[in-house]
């Protein structure tokens, strides 16, 4: 058994200097007139992805609140409160259940 890197090359024609064109390339004209009026219809799923996209990118957060949260971990007076992390973390795992479940 032989090991190494050594790839055969394999034979590919020389071009022959001018190429013919193709089917689709003669009917291009034709293409680009039907390309304009292609209708296009998306799945529920991907409507509602592009929906919610559209609202993460616009919404609206409460920025008053965001710097008293910086200032506050900042100056070392943030606390966690760990009994509300775990219940939402719970609250969560018990709806993708339920979903899943459906």
């Amino acid at each position: 058994m032989k090991i190494g890197n050594s790839v055969e090359a394999t034979a590919v024609p020389a071009p022959s200097g001018k190429a013919a064109p193709s089917d689709a390339a003669q009917v291009s004209g034709s293409v680009d007139k039907a390309a304009a009026s292609t209708q296009v219809a998306l799945s529920s799923t991907a409507a509602g992805l592009h929906a919610a996209t559209v609202q993460a990118a616009t919404a609206d957060f409460d920025s008053g609140k965001v710097d008293r949260i910086s200032q506050s971990i900042a100056d070392g007076s943030y606390t966690v409160n760990p009994e509300a992390i775990a219940d939402k973390l719970i609250a969560n795992a018990q709806e993708l259940l339920s979903r899943s479940q459906r």
